[in-house]
């Protein structure tokens, strides 16, 4: 797995703990030669993760909607930058790109994008490898819902295989190691 998509927070007024997760993420895929594939802009995570996949020897590719485009806050300094016409043909493009995917804390957006990627292996149209990264027990709340789902029949307990949750950079790195998909039941059976 070559092309790691990382969806994450563009706001600049996170505690460190989740900037420094950003940067050990962004250093752990320049250090594997990997690609980093995000948003797109150079603030918040996003920029932590991008300057630092550089800094280490990752290449990064930008994936940035006109609009934001225009407000002055791409990362010009990634390798590629591929400005869409809106924020759904961004994911479509990241999907497209990502050979997996890693959610770091975010907010609406991130939330929207994994829960959209989630969707889309849960219908079979991808079999890639999903991580949230929970810094801090960020995504506890996020688990305690899906368990919700489960226990009132909403999504079947076996679709705890869509994802998986990491606890560091180098636990969702190791998934992506060794990540193997076994299939799953049609969600109509």
């Amino acid at each position: 797995m070559n092309n790691i998509c990382v969806y994450c927070a563009s706001s600049e007024r996170l505690k460190e703990g989740y900037k420094a997760a950003a940067r050990d993420l962004g250093q752990i895929i320049g250090q594997q030669g990997k690609t980093l594939v995000y948003g797109g802009t150079n603030i918040g995570l996003m920029g932590e993760v991008a300057r630092t996949t550089k800094i280490f020897g990752g290449q990064v590719i930008g994936v940035i909607p006109q609009l934001i485009y225009d407000r002055g806050i791409c990362n010009l300094q990634a390798d590629e930058i591929i400005i869409t016409e809106d924020m759904r043909q961004r994911k479509a493009t990241m999907e497209k790109k990502a050979d997996a995917f890693i959610a770091l804390p975010g907010g609406f957006g991130t939330l929207e994008e994994v829960s959209e990627i989630i969707t889309h292996k849960q219908l079979q149209y991808h079999q890639k490898p999903i991580v949230f990264l929970n810094t801090e027990g960020f995504y506890d709340p996020l688990n305690d819902f899906f368990e919700h789902l489960y226990l009132n029949e909403f999504a079947r307990p076996a679709f705890r295989a869509l994802y998986h949750f990491a606890h560091s950079p180098e636990d969702a790195m190791d998934y992506l190691d060794n990540y193997t998909w076994n299939g799953l039941e049609n969600k109509w059976n």
